[in-house]
This record gives C-alpha cells, structure tokens and sequence, in this order.
C-alpha cells in the first residue's frame, strides 16, 4: 500500500458500512500515522461528531440508520464545521453536486486508489488548518463583519443565519470587495469543482445569500455582472436613503 506521509497526525472519522473496506483504509490511515475511529451507522456518527473533534470526516452515502447525505446536512444546520470527504459509488455528476450542496468538502468514487484518498484527507486537514491559524480573524466590509475564528457573520450587528456554503461565498466576497468574482473561482473555493457542473448550484446559493444579506436591510451588497460573475459593492436600491 502506498502511503503518502504527512508530519502531523490527524484524527479520522470513518463512516463505512462495509467492514472489508473499513478495514482497509483504516489499516493505511493507521499506517500513515493517523488516528481512526471507524463507525458504521449514520445515526451513531451524527451523535458523535456533535460531541467528539475530528480533523476530517470521511462519509460514505449509502449507510444504515441516517444516510450519508442526511447525515451532513445534519450537521452543517448544527454549524459542525469538520471538513468531510464522500466516499461513495454514486459518481454521476449530479451526485457530486447533490453532496456538495448538502456540505461535503471534496467527493471521492469508489473504486479508488488510497494513495488519492490520503492525499484528499490531507488537503482537507491542512486547509482547514490554514482557515484556524488566519492572523486577522475578522473580514468586513462597509456594515458586514465575519469572524473565521468563531465562523459568524453580522450586518449592522444583527446576527446572520448563513448555511456553510453561504458563509464561505461572503468570505471570498469580502476578501476582495469591488473584484469581479467568476462562476469558476466560486466553484473552486466554495465546492472545490475544477469544472462546471452545468447545474445552477452557485445562482441557488447566491441567490439565498442575499435574501440574508440584502432584503431586511434594503440594499444590495453583490452585484451581477453580466457575461462575467459577481462582485460586492454597494448600491443603494431607488428610493431608499443611502
């Protein structure tokens, strides 16, 4: 088995049903230095991810009890921000995107090579990492503040409810206010898709982010720009005062 090493031990939630595969990457991951704890049972996972901290999540969808996809989308409404990898046979394109909007960080199909999968958990540690040790802990921009430390988001000091997703648009957002943001580069950053999709994920979301962000304060804060994305900037609505 390959293993690709990593100087820092992570601590690994596995969510396989299937007890020969479990074994087996439980086995690498093991070899590879890092801490496993492997469940079977998507109604058992959701009670231990609220209690216990882990590095990275590894889900499969198709699980006894809660599957995969519920299981997730359990979590990202009680704001666990573990980063969470699918391991699944359900490869189309729609899948990915269904599991992705649901909150995972990265979809990986079986079969897989686990020298991919490491590399993959990997990542995801390590971003998450980046996310922990930001020096400026804050983002704003004309009234809206966001904290990546505490992961909340305010306009006017009224509190935001914002899905993972959404939180992670505003952030690319207001880390470069009055810059074109293209379709592309948010697919990137907030779903980590290398290619389109073809599907209106990034619209639904946009669109739900400024029902939050715009409409109870009579405003508009992210700006459509024609043939090309997104970009923040603000501009008044007619006939409301700046």
């Amino acid at each position: 088995m390959l293993c690709i090493k990593e100087s820092t031990a992570m601590r690994v939630l596995l969510v396989e049903d299937d007890a020969s595969l479990s074994s087996f990457i439980e086995k690498g991951l093991r070899e590879a230095g890092h801490q496993v704890e492997v469940i079977d049972n998507g109604r058992h996972a959701l009670t231990l991810c609220m209690t216990e901290q882990y590095d990275v999540a590894v889900v499969d969808r198709m699980l006894p009890g809660l599957d995969g996809l519920s299981l997730v989308k359990a979590l990202r409404a009680a704001q666990v921000v573990t980063p969470i990898l699918f391991l699944t046979s359900m490869g189309g394109v729609d899948d990915r995107v269904e599991g992705l909007e649901a909150g995972g960080d990265d979809y990986l199909t079986k079969p897989f090579a686990f020298s991919e999968l490491l590399a993959r958990i990997i990542a995801l540690s390590r971003r998450q990492a980046l996310k922990s040790t930001e020096t400026k802990p804050e983002l704003a921009y004309d009234d809206v503040v966001i904290n990546l430390f505490q992961h909340t988001a305010t306009r006017q000091g009224q509190t935001l409810d914002l899905q993972p997703k959404e939180f992670r648009i505003l952030e690319l957002f207001l880390r470069h206010p009055g810059r074109v943001i293209t379709r592309t580069m948010l697919l990137e950053h907030v779903w980590d898709i290398h290619f389109d999709p073809q599907t209106s994920v990034v619209e639904t979301h946009i669109s739900r982010l400024r029902n939050k962000l715009e409409k109870p304060f009579g405003d508009t804060l992210i700006q459509t720009v024609r043939g090309a994305g997104y970009k923040l900037e603000r501009k008044a609505i007619a006939g409301t005062c700046p």
